[in-house]
């Protein structure tokens, strides 16, 4: 009962700070002294490249195309981790990510076998971002269900997650909260508040810009989260007909989520997560980003 009401009483100084302006989330990005600029890279995920090329090849292609950084999935076999790693690496275009994910076996299932299953994968995926050179583990960390209530997710989830640090920090691998469409962490205080409550480097935050649309506002989550933010995925949607679309043809604002980066000072990767192409396909992709980016 206590941990409950010091969590809400956290949540309400989120509340109180963006309300009266008080200052208090952590790492402000409103802050003077941090509107420095954004210093943006781009990447694509692995699974976009041209399934028939060889790894080297992808790669080759993926750098060739304007990309300079790969995400990519983890894998048992930390040789082969280590291979790949080295391969990404020598074309310039290093794993910075592996996308674990979560949903098969989320954090905020009461069933102990799931739980099981989900930290023996975090763990291996952890071991194989180390293997890579990856900085960060992207992780779905709780599915609200109708058998599942959301504070039952919020809980047991922080509860399973916390299992993982030792071993996060042990590898030197941020585990990266990402927001999906799993009905939980639905406001960017909370996902905030969530990210904070771990009080560890080890927990940031994942932002995937189109997910939030049917939400929100890329731009608000931004300006909220600030430096909580470790990686961004780049997606775009259109709410009237509920469609994904290509970079700058959905309902992303992409000038005002360009004014919020440089305004949280972002330092890092942005990855592609669409379908995948060609060569003619990637090239024009990396334009749109280069277009996104040039917006002030």
């Amino acid at each position: 009962m206590e941990e409950k009401r010091m969590k809400r009483r956290s949540f309400l100084k989120y509340t109180a700070a963006v309300t009266v302006g008080t200052g208090l989330l952590r790492a402000s990005p409103f802050a003077a002294a941090e509107r420095r600029g954004a210093k943006l890279r781009k990447a694509v995920q692995l699974g976009m490249l041209p399934k028939k090329l060889p790894d080297a090849d992808k790669f080759k292609l993926a750098k060739k195309c304007g990309f300079e950084g790969i995400e990519a999935y983890p894998m048992n076999d930390l040789d082969a981790a280590r291979q790949q790693g080295k391969l990404a690496r020598a074309a310039g275009v290093p794993i910075h990510s592996i996308v674990f994910g979560g949903w098969h076996a989320p954090f905020s299932d009461p069933d102990p076998n799931v739980i099981k299953k989900g930290l023996a994968g975090m763990e291996t995926a952890l071991r194989c971002a180390r293997a890579m050179g990856a900085e960060t583990v992207l992780l779905v960390p709780a599915v609200v269900r109708e058998n599942i209530r959301y504070a039952d997710a919020y809980s047991r989830s922080q509860k399973h997650i916390r299992k993982l640090l030792p071993l996060a920090e042990e590898v030197g691998v941020v585990i990266a909260i990402e927001n999906v469409w799993n009905k939980f962490l639905l406001s960017p205080l909370e996902f905030a508040c969530y990210v904070d409550e771990f009080d560890s480097p080890w927990v940031q935050a994942y932002f995937d810009v189109g997910n939030i649309i049917i939400y929100g506002y890329a731009q608000d989550w931004l300006r909220t989260l600030g430096k909580r933010i470790v990686k961004i995925h780049l997606k775009d949607f259109r709410r009237r007909g509920y469609q994904w679309k290509n970079l700058r043809e959905g309902d992303v604002n992409w000038p005002e989520v360009r004014r919020a980066l440089d305004e949280i000072s972002y330092n890092g990767f942005m990855t592609t997560e669409l379908s995948g192409g060609d060569e003619a396909y990637l090239r024009d992709l990396v334009k749109r980003i280069d277009l996104i980016i040039a917006e002030k």
